[in-house]
């Protein structure tokens, strides 16, 4: 089988040269976790703690084309590998 589009498949060199992250998690009692479930979360990797932080600051944002009273509900944690 052939890969459609390969450069979305997962770099497993660019874990080495990625070492700064950022782990998403949903707060307890978040409704959206009916939907994601209770252990859902993801990981963004980054080459440098400047560009982490950057990033972690960009997403801890209240996204400008939100509705007045919205506002993220994610918890964001750095980590390194």
């Amino acid at each position: 089988m052939t890969i459609c589009h390969s450069h979305n498949l997962n770099d497993q060199d660019a874990a080495a040269t990625r070492p700064y992250g950022i782990r998403v998690t949903l707060p307890p009692g978040d409704t959206f976790r009916l939907v994601l479930g209770d252990d859902w979360s993801t990981e963004h990797w980054f080459p440098d703690k400047a560009s982490r932080d950057r990033a972690m600051a960009d997403m801890a944002h209240r996204h400008r084309y939100s509705r007045i009273g919205d506002d993220p509900r994610i918890r964001l944690e750095a980590i390194e590998r």
